[in-house]
Formats: C-alpha cells, sequence, structure tokens
C-alpha cells in the first residue's frame, strides 16, 4: 500500500538521535558459516522513503562482518511497483530480499512468488505483535516478517481545547465525543474536521468491533457490509462526523485535512503522524498549537481499532540465494535495527518491546497504544479490485451519512462489491 513516512517538516522531534537504541547488536553467531558466503551480492529492494541512509548504512556493515558477502539496495518508487515486482518476481533472477505493502502480501504469495519463512519465523519471530505478523501469513504459511507500520491518531489544536475549558486528553470514545461537543458549545471553532470518505478510519472501526467486511460464500468471497458489527461501526462514524463541515463524499485527501487544520479553526482531526508536515508546511505558526492523543476506544483500557498500514519484508520464492537472504532478515530484523529504524522514522516496530524507541515522539508514542489491536482490510487476493475508484466502501459510507441506513446502504453497493470480488487475480 502506498504510504508516506513522517514528515520531517518541522517535527524535528520525531527523527531523534540513534544513539541509546538498546537490544542486542544484530552480528549473532559471526562467525557461523561466514566464509561460505564470500563474494556473493544480496540484492534488495526497499521503498522510497521506507529505509534512512543510516539504517542502510549500519545493516550493511553489520550483514558483511557476519556472512562476508555484499549487499546491494535498491531504492524503487511506489508508482508503478506492483507490476514492476510482479514481473521481477517471475524471471530468472529476481531481487533476493524485497519489502513489499502489508495488504499486497497475500496477492504475492498466492501466485508462489515469495519463499516460506517459517523457520525464520521460529528462530527470530516468537515475539512479533501477533496484529502485525497476520499479513504475513497466507493459509497458515509465513511468507513474508513484518517489518513495520503506521495507523492513525487524533491530531488536536491545544489552543482551542484550552479555550473550551479542557484541560486533559480523552480516553474513553465517549469522553472524546463530549470534549467535541464542548468545542462546539465554547468557541466558534469546527469541533473535528472528519470528511465523509475516511475510509480507512472507518476500517479501524470495524476492527473494533469485531467485524469483517467480507465473508465466504462457498468457494468465493462476498460482501459483509450487512453484518450488525460492520454498521455499528458506521453508525460510530456518523455520530461523529456529524460534528464536523467536512465533505460527506470527499476523503481525507481531497482536500488535504492538514491544510484545512492549518488555518487554526478547527479543534482536532484523524490522521497519520505525517500530516502535521502537511499543516506546518500550509502554517509554520500552527506548529506550537499541534498535541497527539491515541484515539479512544470505548473503554479506557483498550484504544479504538485503527488500520495498521505498513510494510513486510519477503524472500523472492526464485532466488538462487535464500539462506544469505535470512542471514540478512536476522540482522535487519533484530533489535537493533528494528529500534533504528524506529527512532529514525518514528514507525510502529514489529515487536511491542521496541516501542520505547519512540520515546520523545509525540505522533509515534500515541500511535503505538492501538497498534496490538488493530488489523487491515481483508487479506485476501481478491481485495485488491475494492479499492479501485469508485470505492464501494466510500460510497456506502456516504450513503448512511446522507440519510441512508447501515442496512440499505449496504444492499445499494453489494452487487458492485461482489463484482469485484470475483474477478480474476
Amino acid at each position: 500500500m502506498k504510504r508516506k513516512l513522517i514528515s520531517a517538516i518541522g517535527v524535528a522531534a520525531m527523527m531523534v538521535s540513534i544513539a541509546a537504541c538498546g537490544g542486542d547488536d544484530g552480528d549473532g553467531d559471526s562467525n557461523s558459516g561466514a566464509d561460505g558466503y564470500a563474494g556473493e551480492t544480496l540484492t534488495v529492494w526497499v521503498m522510497d522513503g521506507s529505509s534512512p541512509d543510516q539504517w542502510q548504512k549500519d545493516v550493511t556493515a553489520a550483514f558483511e562482518k557476519k556472512t562476508k558477502a555484499k549487499v546491494k539496495f535498491e531504492v524503487q518508487q511506489w508508482n508503478g511497483i506492483q507490476q514492476k515486482l510482479t514481473t521481477s518476481l517471475s524471471e530468472e533472477n529476481p531481487p533476493d530480499v524485497f519489502e513489499i505493502g502489508n495488504t499486497q502480501t497475500p496477492a504475492y504469495a498466492k501466485t508462489g512468488g515469495l519463499a516460506d519463512l517459517a523457520d525464520l519465523k521460529s528462530e527470530i519471530g516468537a515475539d512479533w505483535t501477533e496484529s502485525l505478523n497476520n499479513s504475513s501469513v497466507f493459509e497458515g504459511t509465513q511468507y513474508a516478517a513484518p517489518w513495520y507500520f503506521a495507523n492513525r491518531v487524533v491530531l488536536y489544536n491545544k489552543g482551542i481545547w484550552a479555550d473550551a475549558g479542557i484541560k486533559d486528553t480523552p480516553k474513553t470514545r465517549d469522553e472524546f465525543y463530549a470534549d467535541l461537543q464542548t468545542i462546539g458549545e465554547k468557541t466558534d471553532a469546527e469541533p473535528i474536521y472528519l470528511p465523509g470518505q475516511n475510509w480507512y478510519h472507518f476500517v479501524g472501526l470495524v476492527v473494533g468491533e469485531g467485524g469483517e467486511l467480507v465473508k465466504k460464500d462457498g468457494d468465493k468471497y462476498v460482501s459483509n457490509l450487512a453484518d450488525p458489527k460492520v454498521a455499528a461501526a458506521m453508525e460510530t462514524y456518523k455520530k461523529f462526523q456529524d460534528l464536523s463541515d467536512a465533505p460527506k463524499d470527499k476523503d481525507e485527501a481531497t482536500p488535504q485535512q492538514g491544510e484545512v487544520f492549518a488555518e487554526g479553526n478547527v479543534g482536532a482531526f484523524i490522521g497519520m503522524g505525517w500530516e502535521a508536515g502537511i499543516a506546518i508546511e500550509a502554517n509554520p505558526e500552527i506548529e506550537k498549537e499541534i498535541g497527539y492523543f491515541t484515539i479512544p476506544g470505548d473503554t479506557a483500557d483498550k484504544p479504538e481499532g485503527v488500520f495498521l498500514g505498513g510494510s513486510n519484508l519477503a524472500v523472492a520464492a526464485g532466488s538462487k540465494k535464500q539462506d544469505l537472504a535470512k542471514e540478512f532478515l536476522k540482522i535487519a530484523l533484530s533489535d537493533q535495527y528494528e529500534g533504528q529504524l524506529t527512532k529514525l522514522n518514528g514507525v510502529i516496530p514489529n515487536k511491542e518491546s521496541l516501542q520505547s524507541n519512540l520515546a520523545g515522539n509525540a505522533a509515534g508514542e500515541a500511535a503505538a497504544p492501538a497498534a496490538a489491536g488493530g488489523g487491515t482490510t481483508p487479506l485476501i487476493p481478491e481485495w485488491a479490485a475494492v479499492e479501485n475508484a469508485p470505492n464501494p466502501i466510500k460510497t456506502y459510507m456516504t450513503a448512511v451519512l446522507n440519510g441512508k441506513s447501515p442496512a440499505d446502504a449496504a444492499a445499494q453497493v453489494e452487487e458492485e462489491f461482489n463484482k469485484r470480488l470475483a474477478q480474476q487475480q
């Protein structure tokens, strides 16, 4: 899935020193089989913006010290990557290791492009966070390794909340709603900017309800939008959207909600931490007013469900260097270098014990508590066509916000939804 990492613009605290990174040194047994790889070169594809230069430099040094082999990083662009990767995996010399969007992983696993990494999971992945590892597993087999993730938080205007007399951030969904009502009553600000088609937030609400967007009907998947759990998630979305003046038929990028927030008359919005950079670029003065908190759930001990966007690392089934590739993954995913990446990019690491590397990163600290209870869109190859415009999930959301019942809105899009799920992959 295409994503942006946290913007460096005006958010310097998010890009802090790696000096305090803890954990093991990532070298493992540096003498074990090292000479057997001398003279070999491992090709690793990473996406633009994913791995900082310092991380690549340090991982390269550790890898070459351990294996006596070379590693060649090749940075790829998100635009067109799926077709490029599909083609490369079918050729004789594919990249040995590559970054892959978490929701894209099942499609590549189904077509046989990914190597089985069950042994790697047994060796280094016992404490990978289950919600983050789910996308690396297809039909019971470990086809990738979880690398880094991000999820939505509440970005709020501290000045507006203070003007409304609110002294603390909310810990429950009801408290959050009550605070927004207070902002509406006591200030001239729009309590929350929530466009009608911020559908990844809606996916998170469905996850929080324990719902699924699709269900199995015989040997095929079909729409599950009529499920009461999905309806409950949409009713929650509508309750908050009713406090917003945002259009019901647009998403968070039309216009960019960070730019709307930058105008200084919005109490809060639900977005990614990097969207603060959009606001600051539009209005540098807003930086001092931006705060973050975890999206509150039904109870104080459980944050709201969130959509987990992120990337996995996989090994090509056609690679002739699979053992060497696994040695690379042992280093790249070690506590030292996973922790380093967390610090440098402000992303959620693949295990909860490494979240301490987010200390001092306000957006990261707000995002981390929700990760364990987060989820994704359905992890099935058939899902890809659903997201093509016009996305039927967005159509469903707008219909509910415009007055249709969740059941009627689900019925309205069901035929198109099922048609897309039935497309050949």
